[in-house]
């Protein structure tokens, strides 16, 4: 029987609704690779009737991390218990989590390159040789206890794996980058989450969405639901592509899916700096924001529309972007 455990110190960054996550492989809409290679390990590993290999999940932020370390859990048909690099402070966190566990079970670790470095200590021998170690007692009288733990999956999700420490990252077995989504995949994404909530949408309206949705299912589905708020006031709870266009408009998204933020960027670029190159920290001191913000969430979407690119002294912007400010009288 299936147990799911969410820890009580886990606030999710994924703001979609849990009824709108898949959950199974059947149900999960792109990312094709992983999903084949995950198929033939996870049936792999209950064939041996052992505990799946450990799994490192990488790339940008709304992809479907957590929601595939939850179907992962399902096709093993064990456990899950999730929590996040940031909160788990001391290793007598990790420690209580580690030892918690049930067999076979998936402990996942969300932005776990975030995790304090001494805590990560406690992952190494878990991972490879399921034991952890503590220090009982203080001063000369303090002794190091080694516990042993049931067979256990880390599913470790990050944005930066390149922050990962080496020791960390070459004991996952199994490391998989997940893309960005295609228009197709997001429209039937779109499709799929307006039937579970129940919402009248024709295939212009759910295409609209997807062209405006940065790549991103969480975003996809974030517009929906703000596009739902539309059509129930303006049409009668349709969702036509007329007033999902008047609707993303009115929330500031372009059809080229750039929104305020984005503009400014390129603007900033542009008109202050001559097209760059310039630097991460100089330009989000220009307009006004952090530089994780800018290099997690707006850069990824700008570097795949070709609207900039990354130089060893910085940032620049591209002729595909100059178009693009030219043709929308931005400068």
């Amino acid at each position: 029987m299936s147990r799911e455990v969410i820890s009580k110190s886990e606030i999710s960054e994924d703001s979609v609704d849990n009824n709108l996550r898949p959950r199974n492989f059947d149900e999960y809409v792109g990312q094709s690779k992983v999903k084949a290679n995950m198929k033939v390990f996870i049936e792999a590993a209950k064939q041996r009737k052992e505990a799946l290999d450990h799994v490192l999940l990488y790339g940008p932020p709304g992809l479907g991390k957590t929601t595939l370390a939850g179907i992962i859990a399902r096709e093993m048909s064990v456990g899950l218990r999730v929590t996040s690099g940031p909160a788990i402070e001391k290793q007598g966190d990790l420690v209580a989590l580690l030892t918690n566990l049930e067999s076979h079970d998936v402990l996942f670790i969300d932005e776990i390159h975030r995790m304090p470095r001494i805590v990560e200590e406690i992952l190494y021998p878990a991972m490879e040789d399921g034991v952890v170690d503590i220090i009982i007692g203080q001063g000369p009288s303090a002794r190091s206890v080694r516990l042993d733990i049931a067979p256990f999956t880390l599913v470790g999700a990050t944005t930066k794996a390149g922050l990962l420490s080496d020791p960390l990252r070459d004991r996952f077995g199994i490391i998989c980058r997940l893309e960005m989504y295609d228009e197709k995949e997001l429209t039937d994404i779109i499709m799929r989450s307006a039937k579970i909530l129940n919402l009248s949408i024709d295939i212009g309206g759910a295409r609209e969405i997807a062209v405006r949705s940065r790549c991103t299912p969480r975003i996809a589905n974030r517009l929906l639901k703000r596009v739902r708020d539309f059509a129930q006031i303006n049409n009668k709870g349709i969702i036509e592509k007329n007033i999902t266009d008047d609707a993303l408009e009115k929330l500031g998204i372009n059809s080229s899916g750039l929104d305020e933020i984005d503009n400014q960027i390129l603007i900033s670029i542009f008109k202050y700096f001559k097209g760059g190159p310039v630097g991460l920290e100089t330009l989000a001191a220009t307009i006004g924001e952090d530089n994780e913000t800018i290099e997690d969430v707006y850069e990824p979407y700008l570097l795949q529309c070709g609207f900039i690119n990354r130089t060893s002294r910085g940032r620049v912007i591209t002729e595909v972007a100059t178009n693009y400010l030219v043709e929308n009288k931005l400068v």
